[in-house]
């Protein structure tokens, strides 16, 4: 079943333009991979809190895409430019 993943982060303030720039050379890595079908990023400057709006195939993608990108180091990287850990919150998509 297709799922819609929202995850709510907070940036570091002194970290905002690196955090950018990871984003952009990272983004396209979590578009092509397996299950994703899209990803959509929504920034509050003055508050640095970020939302990431994804739909992936179902919820067993998004989590092996994380397991995947944990194991590789790219989940620790993210988590560095941040105050705490991404809220990670999943809802089914109904097709009313």
């Amino acid at each position: 079943m297709r799922i819609k993943v929202v995850l709510d982060m907070k940036a570091k303030s002194d970290l905002v333009p690196k955090y950018m720039k990871f984003l952009e050379e990272n983004l396209p890595n979590v578009r092509g991979y397996e299950g994703c079908e899209s990803v959509k990023v929504y920034f509050n400057k003055e508050t640095k809190e970020m939302a990431i709006d994804e739909i992936w195939a179902s919820r067993e993608h998004h989590q092996n895409y994380i397991k995947f990108i944990t194991e590789n180091g790219v989940m620790g990287q993210l988590i560095s430019f941040l105050e705490q850990e991404p809220m990670v919150r999943y809802y089914d998509i109904l097709e009313l």
